[in-house]
């Protein structure tokens, strides 16, 4: 009898498990979002300040490593811009200064490394899986007394712009990824009117047996192509006769008049229409003489005599 062996063959298989990774799940993702830079809808430029406003600017960022996020973040032209600053567009083509900055001094502006515009934009460092804002600094620049009453405004398409990678020893500009938003810069001049005055002094006199002349301003300031009237009331005494105020002393009064002409033909009143003087405003200020004239009458006890005149400007 012939046996056969049965020979039990054992195998010991080794499998090998690869963990494959989806190309970019630990990559850095970052967006940016920043409202409109609102100067006010009731901006007065007669002045010729400066009006500082500021918006706030937002990079939210997820995953990347765990040192966080390099950000360059551009700010560019805007829609319009002359070699001195960014500008909004306003009625009839008119032009208005502003610009940004990175600091509340607003000595630093923010600029762009994507088109170069003032230089350079500014650089943020965050963590990861974090949101950060960042301060915007705005100014309407000053002395642009002469601009037309209205809106103006300027556009940024596909800006702020920023620039990000995983943070590392490099400065901006710097990182392969990129995100933009659009945003605006707003601004509304409204019409607006200032009056100021000098005295007219006529000085020490005697007798009161000639004309006694003397003269002196009234100045207006008005935002440009706006036409508007200047009044003078009738003094202390209320009078309704431009050359029948009354200047006072202890209970007397010495009578005197305020033209609008060196001849003193043109009664200076509050009559509109018939005795007031008009003009269109430039932005600029705007000067009228007033002319005084103490006719011939009898001269009352000596000393100081004075009136109070109230100049109105109408727009």
């Amino acid at each position: 009898m012939r046996s056969f062996p049965y020979r039990w063959i054992i195998t010991l298989r080794y499998v090998a498990l690869l963990l494959i990774v989806p190309a970019g799940a630990n990559a850095q993702t970052c967006t940016v979002s920043m409202p409109a830079m609102a100067f006010g809808t009731n901006i007065n430029v007669l002045p010729g300040t400066a009006i500082d406003t500021t918006t706030t600017l937002t990079v939210t960022c997820s995953a990347g490593t765990g040192q966080g996020q390099r950000v360059c973040i551009s700010i560019g032209a805007g829609s319009a811009n002359d070699a001195t600053s960014r500008q909004m567009t306003g009625p009839g083509g008119s032009l208005a200064h502003y610009d940004f900055y990175s600091d509340s001094g607003r000595s630093i502006l923010w600029g762009s490394w994507q088109t170069g515009y003032d230089t350079a934009g500014v650089q943020l460092d965050v963590v990861k899986n974090s949101t950060t804002n960042v301060t915007v600094y705005g100014r309407f620049l000053a002395g642009q007394q002469t601009l037309l009453p209205g809106s103006y405004s300027a556009t940024f398409s596909a800006n702020p712009q920023i620039q990000y990678g995983n943070r590392g020893s490099t400065a901006c500009p710097t990182g392969g990824a990129t995100a933009s938003t659009s945003t605006s810069a707003t601004a509304t001049l409204t019409n607006n009117c200032s009056v100021s005055a000098t005295n007219i002094n006529f000085g020490s006199i005697g007798y009161l047996v000639a004309n006694n002349d003397a003269q002196g301003t009234v100045t207006i300031k008005c935002s440009s192509t706006l036409p508007y009237t200047v009044s003078l009331d009738g003094g202390a005494s209320g009078a309704t006769n431009p050359t029948q105020r009354k200047m006072s002393f202890s209970g007397s009064d010495v009578t005197y008049g305020i033209y609008r002409d060196a001849a003193r033909s043109l009664p200076w009143g509050s009559s509109t229409g018939t005795n007031t003087a008009s003009g269109t405003g430039s932005g600029a200020s705007q000067s009228f003489t007033t002319y005084g004239r103490i006719a011939p009458q009898t001269t009352p006890r000596p000393g100081a005599y004075t009136d109070s005149i109230i100049a109105t400007v109408i727009y």
